[in-house]
């Protein structure tokens, strides 16, 4: 990415990655010197140097943010990462094991003791003890457990009960409720007496004494309306709610959608029991991008760009095996027409574009489409009139392009029957792209899978051999 391009932040953290990275590298330096020179209390002397080396890369670490230690932590090789890891302060562990990614998370829980973890742990709100016991060992989540209060591992074991991905998987327990009879200046006075609010807090959640929500109090209300006034008459009647069995990715499309910074979860009896955060549902919404973006390529959220060889590839031998496959038919459709291919060698050449061009538009259809189910925008109702357009769009397309190239493989080859082939293997093949590009996430859909799992793969799959097949079949009946 050129500089241009890189916000400030990202300038910044990767600025800082830079100064780790040449740290490290002075250090190892340095070290390998010192072991090398033959000198009085050898031992003594290279601890001093190890020591002061590192006490500059401990500084920097203290200086940084969380989660720009983290990323650190996912560009460094095991060696370094582990180096740096056991620099960090022994507070911060729990707040910087959330932010990396699962497969890094687990290479440096494997570093820590039952009691570093345990402690790490500890120091973190609710919400997050049940996002990191999930990675944890069974022996350490035990004692974890072991060393809460009750109402706190209480609060623990009802997030672990629900589904990551839904609402009661993402909400925390740190809010701030009000009744509705009282005034804005009571409400205000009790504010001052917290004297802090939980992150994020921009309104009060407005509650019957049974815990009942009937109501939210934005702070900007109370800001511009008389003290005197009663909270009932200036609250919000008709929030935006969630229940704790939702779908987090139904939650995260609520807060696009109302740009919410907070949102109540209530059960059943629409009782209050918990909040939804921007700053949870921003995290879960780039979790399910970088996970999407993986699946269409067959790999998993596991891998660690560091990790070992042969842990990465075991990792892809599944998508390998199953593209082996595909390419195995694909190469027996062409097996099928090498008669037509020995008789006229130009067909050689040209399939793969025909090929290709339908990869190509096939993957632009399957994209919006596995976006369309991910936002919930494509339905029963709509599905007949989406597929028609993408069809109409490969008719026009395909009429272009297809044009285009049969003027070209005429003036390439000096034979209009075959760029006649060519324009019309084309078309052909970019509606079976458009089809397939819509039919494909919608069937794995259908499966209950992601849209996203596989439809690359398949789409491509359809493509190429309905092109090799349509191509060479029109070549064999008109040129042969």
């Amino acid at each position: 990415m050129s500089d241009q391009h890189e916000t400030p932040a990202q300038a910044s953290v990767e600025d800082s990655l830079k100064q780790v990275m040449d740290l490290l590298a002075r250090h190892r330096l340095v070290e390998s010197l010192v072991h090398k020179q033959d000198m009085p209390r050898h031992e003594l002397v290279e601890l001093l140097v190890h020591k002061q080396n590192l006490a500059e890369l401990r500084n920097k670490l203290d200086k940084l943010h969380p989660a720009d230690v983290a990323y650190i932590l996912e560009a460094l090789p095991l060696d370094d990462r582990h180096l740096v890891w056991d620099l960090v302060k022994a507070d911060r562990d729990g707040d910087i094991l959330l932010e990396v990614s699962d497969a890094v998370r687990e290479s440096l829980i494997a570093t820590m003791n039952t009691r570093e973890l345990v402690a790490a742990a500890a120091s973190l709100d609710t919400d997050e003890i049940a996002d990191l016991a999930m990675d944890l060992p069974k022996d350490v989540v035990q004692e974890l457990m072991k060393s809460l209060d009750i109402a706190k591992r209480a609060q623990v074991e009802s997030s672990l009960s629900y589904d990551e991905d839904s609402v009661g998987g993402l909400m925390d327990y740190d809010f701030v409720t009000i009744r509705a009879d009282v005034t804005l200046e009571v409400a205000l006075r009790y504010l001052r007496f917290l004297g802090e609010l939980p992150p994020h807090t921009d309104k009060l959640f407005v509650v019957e004494r049974n815990g009942r929500l009937i109501g939210t109090l934005p702070l900007k209300r109370m800001l511009v309306h008389d003290p005197e006034a009663h909270i009932a008459a200036v609250m919000t009647d008709d929030p935006v709610l969630f229940h704790p069995s939702d779908p987090a990715e139904d939650a995260a499309q609520a807060f696009e959608r109302y740009d919410l910074v907070t949102a109540p979860v209530v059960d059943p009896n629409n009782r209050l029991v918990g909040r939804l955060t921007v700053d949870v549902v921003l995290d879960f919404i780039r979790e399910q991008g970088e996970q999407d973006m993986l699946q269409l390529v067959g790999l998993r959220e596991e891998e660690d760009l560091f990790t070992t060889v042969w842990k990465a590839a075991k990792n892809r031998w599944l998508w390998l095996a199953i593209n082996l496959c595909t390419a195995l038919i694909a190469s027996r459709v062409v097996g099928a027409f090498e008669g037509s291919i020995e008789k006229l060698a130009a067909l050689a050449a040209l399939m793969p574009i025909v090929a290709g061009m339908g990869g190509n538009s096939g993957n632009q259809t399957s994209t919006l489409v596995v976006r369309g189910l991910a936002l919930g925008l494509i339905n029963k109702d709509n599905a007949s009139r989406i597929l028609t357009k993408e069809l109409g769009i490969a008719l026009l397309n395909g009429s272009v392009w297809g044009s285009v190239m049969g003027v070209v493989t005429y003036l390439l080859y000096g034979n209009a029957a075959l760029g006649g082939v060519m324009a019309a293997a084309m078309l052909l093949n970019l509606i079976v792209a458009a089809m397939a590009g819509y039919l494909a996430p919608a069937m794995i859909d259908r499966l209950g899978r992601d849209p996203a799992f596989g439809s690359a793969v398949l789409t491509t799959f359809i493509t190429d051999s309905m092109g090799f097949f349509i191509f060479l079949g029109l070549a064999t009946v008109v040129l042969l």
